[in-house]
């Protein structure tokens, strides 16, 4: 089933104690964070209020007693995205309350499916895909009907191999 707007928001906000995220694209191609992106590349600051409405989300999913994560799949060296993330993104959803990790798959893949998709878990329970273009291009996101075991497998695979944010950013940048 797509999962697009309002149906996609829905989805999402339906989860009633936990939310996570497989998060493995080298870059994504997200035509609101373009801009973002370059002034990074540029060396500009950072412009206030950047992600505030992600935070804002993240902020009242914890305070409502949810919890929302992610894993973060990189191999090095970091693409050019990944280094904006690192800097300006990753940073502000810590503070937001979100516990992100990173799982560096530069040496070995752990048997994780790295494929052109990422997908969100709901309460162990539900999956959303999340699908992409080589060039990072999101091309739709669909709710699986399937079994959701697999994917509660590999989230328990990737948190076993995975660093704290801050942790990999001391060791490798």
């Amino acid at each position: 089933m797509p999962l697009d707007g309002e149906d996609w928001r829905k989805f999402f906000d339906a989860f009633e104690r936990e939310a996570w995220r497989f998060e493995a694209q080298p870059t994504y191609a997200m035509p609101r964070e373009q801009e973002n992106v370059a002034r990074f590349l540029r060396g500009e600051a950072k412009p206030p209020g950047h992600n505030a409405r992600w935070h804002e989300r993240v902020r009242g999913y914890v305070e409502s007693g949810k919890r929302i994560g992610r894993v973060r799949i990189v191999r090095r060296p970091l693409t050019d995205y990944q280094r904006y993330q690192f800097a300006w993104g990753i940073p502000g959803n810590l503070a937001a309350g979100e516990d992100i990790r990173v799982l560096d798959v530069t040496r070995e893949d752990y048997g994780l499916p790295l494929t052109g998709r990422d997908w969100w878990m709901f309460d162990e329970s539900r999956i959303a895909h999340l699908n992409f273009r080589p060039d990072g291009t999101q091309i739709n996101r669909e709710a699986y009907e399937g079994d959701p075991a697999p994917y509660r497998e590999w989230k328990r695979i990737a948190l076993e191999h995975a660093v704290p944010f801050e942790e990999y950013v001391k060791r490798w940048l």
